[in-house]
């Protein structure tokens, strides 16, 4: 009896020891003291193609967990293989086993991921139409605004930067909710990013629908409503901040604020509502706008390191001289990388140059990151 009993004890040491590892393995590392010095510490980016994904991941496994990265903001529009509404769906995307591969790369090292797909405005870029509008004309904010057929200028007859969607078409959250739900399911995610800047389509006098209302209510009303639909399964909504600017008072501009009214709607919408308040060109401290009207907010930059560093230089001293009541609404950093996510790669790992004439996301992400690690 007692043989028998140590046989099966001898089978069953390795599936344990197996189940043990496997657990400990699957646990996120132990907080780093640098979490509060900074508790966010972010970089956004575009999804990576299949092609990419096995050296996205390698950059997850190496880089992001080296440079003490514990947030990524995945821009995912269209690049995935939706099910739930497959005529939305990029062939060539991402499919759910790929996305798998991420979290479980993100998992390993307690890296939070937040999606991306841009709701209410960036429904074209310039010259082409993005995917929504093109299977359904019937949202489009704007369908007497023609594309350019030649070569897209700025500034134009009709004020096109980018379409919008018409946030007061019926039909219009029956689809995009479908995006969203599907999305944060696939990554396991407790967040969700609308994007949601540079809306210069809003409340248009020829839109059955909003002309005649105000900028801001139209604004705050569709950041609410993403809101609670988010809210209704425990999610938060993450938001760029620019749309929330005064661009007239502050003298920002109506680029990384606002000139087409929509500033009000900071006072209206729900103040658990995240905030990425963007700026590229110097450091403006708008984060302490945020912060002290109730709101979490992290501080992006993108492509000028002496940019990105004053940024955190103002954020550390707001984390250090806020009130006990706001100083954790200063959530921390998060660089922002706009070209594709192969690109960004090929540079960052020296397989490629920095073209661009303006400066460097790259350089910025590495000077910013090790800006970062020297608080500890």
């Amino acid at each position: 009896m007692i043989a028998d009993k140590v046989n099966a004890m001898k089978l069953l040491l390795p599936l344990i020891f197996t189940l043990l590892t496997t657990s400990l393995k699957a646990q996120p590392p132990y907080p780093s003291p640098l979490d509060t010095i900074l508790p966010v510490r972010g970089l956004c980016l575009g999804a990576p193609s299949t092609e990419d994904l096995d050296r996205f991941v390698k950059f997850i496994d190496e880089e992001c967990s080296r440079l003490n990265v514990n947030l990524l903001v995945l821009r995912i529009g269209t690049s995935y293989r939706y099910q739930s509404r497959p005529e939305l769906a990029n062939p060539d995307g991402l499919t759910k086993e790929q996305v798998k591969k991420i979290v479980a790369a993100a998992r390993k090292h307690g890296i939070r991921i937040v999606p991306m797909v841009n709701l209410l405005g960036h429904q074209s870029w310039h010259g082409k139409l993005g995917k929504l509008l093109t299977v359904y004309p019937e949202f489009d904010e704007t369908p007497w605004v023609d594309l350019p057929t030649g070569k897209y200028e700025w500034p134009n007859e009709d004020g096109l930067y980018c379409k919008s969607y018409c946030p007061l078409h019926p039909g219009v959250h029956d689809v995009v909710f479908d995006l969203v739900d599907e999305i944060t399911e696939v990554f396991e995610a407790d967040a969700f990013h609308a994007g949601m800047d540079e809306v210069f389509y809003l409340a248009e006098d020829k839109c059955p629908r909003c002309g005649g209302r105000d900028p801001a209510e139209l604004f705050a009303g569709e950041v609410t409503r993403i809101r609670n639909h988010l809210a209704a399964s425990g999610k938060e909504l993450w938001i760029w901040g620019d749309r929330l600017i005064d661009g007239k008072t502050t003298g920002i501009g109506e680029w990384e604020a606002s000139m087409n009214n929509t500033a009000r709607a900071l006072h209206l919408i729900p103040k658990d509502v995240v905030i990425n308040d963007w700026h590229y060109d110097r450091a403006d401290p708008t984060a302490a706008l945020f912060a002290l009207n109730g709101f979490r907010v992290i501080t992006c930059p993108w492509r000028k390191s002496d940019v990105g560093l004053a940024e955190l230089d103002l954020m550390l001293k707001f984390r250090a001289g806020a009130t006990p009541t706001t100083k954790d609404r200063f959530q921390g950093m998060m660089q922002t990388v706009w070209s594709g996510t192969s690109h960004f790669l090929d540079v960052y790992y020296g397989e490629a140059e920095n073209k661009d004439p303006n400066g460097d996301q790259d350089a910025c992400f590495k000077e910013l990151f090790h800006a970062i690690g020297q608080l500890k």
